[in-house]
């Protein structure tokens, strides 16, 4: 059986909200929320997908993945365990990537009215002030955490909500040490549209979330799994496969899992070869990061004349490359420091709020 799909415009977020409630229920059609007129999609999907998330692509080709509602109401459910209970949301992000469908669908689950607000102005402020639940909750991305807490005036809205849930993507630790040192509740998450959303919170899986690590990269299973790919079934066979009756997504993602915890290093595809030796430039990206002034900084690929590949740092703060080569020495070893430094006015974004790292390789001559 099938259902018919329907794109929706993210920009309104109300028609996402009220769209994604009959999506869920089964009384209206699946949904695909996006900021424009994605091309080349079908009429119809089937009956099990309630809607479809269009990632970023902030690394290669965009994929449509195609969710159940039981997957997205399994995350809200298992969601809510962590917090204490249902409450009131601000969504502070895009309604067509999965963090912001998860807010609605958490908003939905618990029967409040999110508030909608672009997390980079004084209209933040106002609107966390308008939560008036018991519980309240937001959900944002590094980039946007590090401009709230620079604000003076939203402190304070920050301390009004019981948890901050930042992911999308690694949060430097200076950031996170800062929030502590304000009173912040910020719980990191780790997950994406194949999962969900964040299915990992403080490297503990929640829910009935399974991680194991194999040949060095993260796997997941649990009910909070996404069908596959739209359209794409050697994509989907590629990432998602079962074993012993359980499936799991395969993740470009590499780390470790050990006494419960998982910490994520990098990206399997991240990896150089500079002089022989094997370099990830998530984890150069890490070391950068948690230096002064550099917690928004990207670190792409380059070729190099003698050592085949090496790293280069894009950043907006000035910073002595023998310096950053030191300091990134000292945790790393010299063979992963960055051989040179790209000055920009800013770091380019994408609409979810992480950095377009495709566009930063393009700025770096890479």
């Amino acid at each position: 059986m099938s259902r018919p799909l329907k794109v929706v415009n993210s920009a309104d977020t109300a028609s996402v909200f009220h769209a994604l409630q009959a999506a869920l229920s089964g009384d209206g059609p699946a949904i695909l929320p996006h900021p424009g007129r994605p091309e080349g999609l079908p009429e119809t999907v089937e009956q099990r997908v309630a809607v479809v998330v269009e990632t970023s692509g902030s690394t290669g080709r965009p994929k449509r993945v195609a969710l159940g509602a039981d997957a997205l109401l399994a995350s809200a459910a298992a969601s809510d365990v962590q917090l204490g209970g249902p409450g009131q949301w601000l969504i502070a992000l895009p309604a067509h990537y999965i963090a912001g469908i998860n807010v609605l669908v958490r908003s939905l689950a618990a029967q409040t009215e999110p508030i909608t607000v672009a997390a980079n102005s004084t209209r933040f402020v106002e609107a966390a002030n308008e939560l008036d639940a018991g519980l309240r909750f937001v959900s944002l991305v590094p980039t946007q955490l590090q401009r709230l807490i620079e604000q003076d005036d939203a402190l304070d809205a920050l301390r009004r909500f019981n948890r901050i849930l930042v992911g999308g993507q690694a949060i430097p630790a200076p950031l996170l040490a800062r929030a502590a040192q304000l009173g912040l509740n910020v719980t990191r998450t780790y997950g994406s549209s194949e999962t969900a959303g964040g299915c990992v919170w403080d490297g503990e899986p929640i829910g009935d979330t399974e991680v194991r690590i194999v040949d060095g990269r993260v796997e997941l299973a649990g009910s909070m799994l996404a069908h596959g790919y739209l359209g794409d079934p050697a994509r989907t066979d590629a990432a998602f496969h079962e074993v012993d009756g359980r499936r799991w997504y395969r993740t470009d993602d590499t780390g470790t899992f050990d006494s419960g915890i998982l910490s994520v290093s990098g990206r399997a595809d991240d990896v150089i070869i500079s002089g022989g030796v094997k370099i990830s430039l998530g984890e150069v990206e890490q070391a950068v990061r948690a230096l002064p002034g550099l917690g928004d900084a990207i670190v792409v690929a380059t070729p190099h004349a003698l050592w085949g590949q090496s790293s280069i740092v894009v950043t907006a703060t000035p910073v002595e490359l023998e310096w950053l080569r030191d300091a990134v020495a000292v945790t790393l070893g010299r063979a992963a420091a960055p051989t040179g430094v790209v000055l920009v006015d800013a770091i380019p974004m994408l609409s979810s709020g992480k950095p377009d790292r495709r566009a930063a390789a393009r700025l770096a001559g890479s």
